[in-house]
């Protein structure tokens, strides 16, 4: 199985499965010199952390990351960094019934058709128990940033048809923790957790969409053709699983606007170039404009529902019936929020390095 690795110059390499005995993460190319402790990578795994609230699944793991190598006396060393997570609270049990009937909307199907042996229990290297890594080399990468003034937020803007209201990018950081659905819209997310509650209730789930605004991205990061910033950035989301759509700027929305109106003018403020608007999601010709990097990510509901669904029985060449048992989230945008956020961070951290905007010399200066 290829396309384990994700990045250039800033890589990580995800491993692991849903059921096995660990899942983890081996980051390649972190400068040496940035102070980071497993507190630092242990936040945002927490944030990810499965049987949190009612809005996600019941599965308990504590979720406590180990770093193996790679940092000596609190700081990186420039050489690879290891990252494990314990598997213990895993019921395969509840998968050996259905092994030989793939469940609508997941990848059982797919992944026989491609390699002829799966893993069945909870999905294995297709679960998004997966995205462990991801948000642990997120962390990583969020660090580095933050050493050039750039921050990133993700809120989920819309679940099951309820929509946020706009919000400014502090009262999006002000907020979007304070409630299990992670939208900072508060009125807005006591509406999304009721809706979240009826339908789990029925054994049903929803989908929505999350948001990610980047600020502090300076202009010129990218490249023009094959490797520009925005192609990277939907295919870094576009692979979280669950994902169906990606949009940056205007987005889908830019299909029923004229180019009078679509069209971001330029201004000069003193001696810096601005616009006036940001209908290009601060991303012009594969490149960024300085503007905030706004992009969308339409999630689709959790597969795994309680409904009985038709399916086949891949021994018997039969039509069957499916019942899912065991534990999933209602929802999936409110977990998926740091994982997006890990993965917009891999990108820029990728693209500054690989366009000398991050020195990996000046971390030890």
């Amino acid at each position: 199985m290829a396309g384990n690795v994700f990045g250039q110059m800033f890589q990580i390499t995800t491993w692991g499965e849903s059921h096995g005995r660990a899942v983890g993460v081996v980051v390649d190319g972190l400068p040496a010199g940035l102070p980071f402790s497993e507190a630092d990578i242990q936040k945002e795994l927490d944030r990810r952390r499965p049987g949190q609230s009612e809005v996600s699944t019941p599965r308990s793991e504590a979720d406590k990351v180990e770093i193996l190598s790679g940092v000596f006396e609190g700081m990186s060393t420039g050489t690879p960094i290891s990252m494990l997570v314990w598997n213990s609270d895993a019921r395969s049990s509840s998968y050996d019934a259905i092994k030989n009937t793939p469940r609508p909307g997941h990848a059982d199907f797919s992944y026989m058709a491609r390699y002829g042996i799966r893993d069945h229990r909870g999905g294995g290297r297709s679960s998004a128990r997966e995205t462990i890594g991801r948000v642990a080399g997120g962390a990583l990468a969020k660090l580095l940033l933050s050493r050039s003034g750039i921050q990133i937020a993700g809120h989920v803007i819309e679940l099951g048809g309820i929509r946020a209201k706009p919000l400014s990018f502090e009262e999006i950081l002000g907020n979007v923790e304070k409630t299990p659905v992670r939208c900072s819209d508060l009125e807005a997310a006591e509406k999304m957790l009721e809706k979240v509650a009826a339908l789990r209730q029925e054994g049903d789930s929803i989908g929505g969409i999350v948001e990610i605004i980047i600020k502090g991205v300076p202009a010129g990061l990218g490249e023009p053709v094959f490797d520009r910033l925005d192609a990277d950035l939907a295919k870094a989301i576009m692979s979280i699983p669950a994902v169906k759509g990606f949009e940056i700027g205007a987005g889908f929305e830019a299909a029923r606007m004229r180019g009078s109106e679509m069209n971001d003018s330029f201004r000069m403020d003193g001696e810096k170039v601005i616009c006036s608007s940001n209908n290009a999601g601060g991303i012009l010709g594969g490149i960024s404009t300085g503007l905030d990097i706004v992009c969308r990510a339409a999630v689709k509901p959790t597969p795994s529902i309680s409904k009985p669904q038709q399916t086949v029985d891949l021994t018997t060449h039969e039509n069957a019936d499916i019942v899912i048992k065991g534990r999933h989230d209602p929802t999936i945008p409110p977990r998926m929020v740091p994982v997006a956020e890990a993965m917009i961070a891999l990108v820029l951290a990728d693209h500054m390095l690989r366009s000398g905007f991050i020195n990996p010399r000046t971390l030890l200066e």
